[in-house]
C-alpha cells in the first residue's frame, strides 16, 4: 500500500475530529466579529476543490490517470478542510477507480473499503453504500477473489430492493453473472442472463442487451473451449 493511500485513510479517521476543531475555531471566530474571515477561507478552499475536480476530470477523460489520480486527491484535501463529506466521498470514489484503472487494485479495494464505505455510512447515503458495494465486487472480481465479490455484488442487490433500484439491481445480477462465468458456472449464468431479460422486459429497458448478449457470447466460447 503507498505512502499516499495510508495517509488518505488517516484523513478519513480523522474527519470527525477536524469538523469538531474547525467547529471550535467557528465559534472564536463569532466571538471576535470576524465570521466574515472564516467564510471567505471556507469559500476558497470550496473554490480550489473544484477547480481540482474539474481539472481531474478532464484528465480522466483523456485517459491520463496518474494526473486525474493527484488532483482527485487534492480536491479531497480541499473538500475535508470545508468538512464536505459528500464531495469528499465523491473523490476518494473516484481516485478507488484511477487506481482501478492503473491496474492497483489493491489501493482500490483498500479506498473503497475503509474511506469511501465508511464515508457514505456516515452521511446515511445508501445509493452511495450501494454504489459502493458494486465497485468493490468489481475490483474482487478483478483479483480473482470470487467470495468477495460476489457477497458484494449480492449485497448491492438486495440494497437496491430495498431501494426500489430496479436498474442497479439489474446490474448486480450482471455483476453476479460475471462471478459465475469466472468460476465456469454456466449453467447458473444462464439462468441469472434470463433473469435479467425478465426484469428488464417489466421495465421496458432495452440497455442491457448487449450485456447479456456479451455475456452469452463469452459462455458459448468458453463451454467449446472447454470442450476441446
Amino acid at each position: 500500500m503507498t505512502k499516499f493511500l495510508l495517509a488518505l485513510i488517516g484523513l478519513s479517521s480523522t474527519l470527525t475530529l477536524s469538523a469538531q476543531n474547525c467547529y471550535s475555531a467557528d465559534i472564536l471566530y463569532n466571538q471576535t466579529n470576524n465570521k466574515s474571515i472564516n467564510i471567505a477561507i471556507s469559500n476558497y478552499d470550496l473554490e480550489d476543490g473544484n477547480t481540482f475536480y474539474e481539472n481531474a476530470e478532464e484528465a480522466e477523460h483523456k485517459g491520463d490517470f496518474n494526473t486525474a489520480l493527484t488532483l482527485f486527491g487534492k480536491a479531497a484535501f480541499e473538500y475535508n478542510v470545508v468538512r464536505n463529506l459528500n464531495r469528499y466521498a465523491q473523490c476518494v470514489t473516484k481516485m478507488s477507480q484511477m487506481h482501478y484503472q492503473l491496474g492497483r487494485f489493491i489501493d482500490a479495494e483498500q479506498i473503497l473499503l475503509n474511506v469511501a464505505l465508511k464515508s457514505y455510512s456516515k452521511l446515511s447515503n445508501r445509493v452511495g453504500v450501494m454504489d459502493t458495494y458494486s465497485r468493490l465486487g468489481k475490483v474482487y472480481l478483478a483479483m480473482n477473489k470470487t467470495t468477495q465479490s460476489l457477497w458484494f455484488y449480492s449485497q448491492q442487490g438486495i440494497l437496491a430492493q430495498r431501494l426500489n433500484n430496479n436498474n442497479s439491481y439489474i446490474e448486480s445480477i450482471l455483476g453476479i453473472v460475471s462471478v459465475k462465468i469466472k468460476k465456469r458456472d454456466f449453467t447458473l449464468a444462464k439462468r441469472d442472463l434470463n433473469r435479467v431479460e425478465f426484469l428488464a422486459r417489466s421495465i421496458k429497458s432495452t440497455q442491457y442487451a448487449g450485456q447479456v448478449s456479451d455475456a452469452r457470447s463469452l459462455i458459448d466460447a468458453r463451454t467449446t473451449a472447454l470442450k476441446k
